[in-house]
């Protein structure tokens, strides 16, 4: 993979974690970049960035230390996903990550020609979130 293509993958990533970038901003420069998806696995700590001709790239993540819920509560998932959507003043990318974690969301993938995220739990339940129309 072409080091600047991973550049972004990574930038997109570390200003997720700082707040610096919103959902779409991350959305759009990824796929400007040419990605076609990303998916997050909480318990390895990984973020894994989607080419359409089969490569990536794997980044290490920030490492949360919220347990992950045996069971995926999708009304907890769905409350901080419309946090996330409303941009509430409280609102960071790690708090997200902690509530869906503790609402037992293992991990997620988000499709940018599916326009959509599924997020799993650890029995390999699903809640599949379509983005938002605008």
């Amino acid at each position: 993979m072409d080091a600047a293509i991973s550049e972004v993958a990574e930038f997109c990533l570390r200003a997720a974690e700082s707040n610096s970038l919103s959902f779409p901003e991350v959305v759009g420069k990824l796929m400007q970049a040419g990605f076609e998806s990303y998916s997050i696995d909480f318990r390895r700590a990984t973020a894994t960035y989607y080419l359409p001709d089969g490569e990536s790239v794997v980044l290490a993540t920030h490492r949360h230390h919220a347990p992950i819920a045996a069971e995926l509560n999708v009304a907890a998932l769905r409350a901080a996903i419309a946090e996330a959507q409303h941009a509430a003043p409280s609102y960071t990318y790690s708090g997200f990550c902690e509530k869906i974690m503790t609402g037992g969301c293992a991990g997620y993938l988000v499709s940018f020609f599916g326009r959509r995220a599924v997020y799993f739990g650890r029995a390999a339940e699903t809640h599949v979130e379509p983005f938002p129309q605008r």
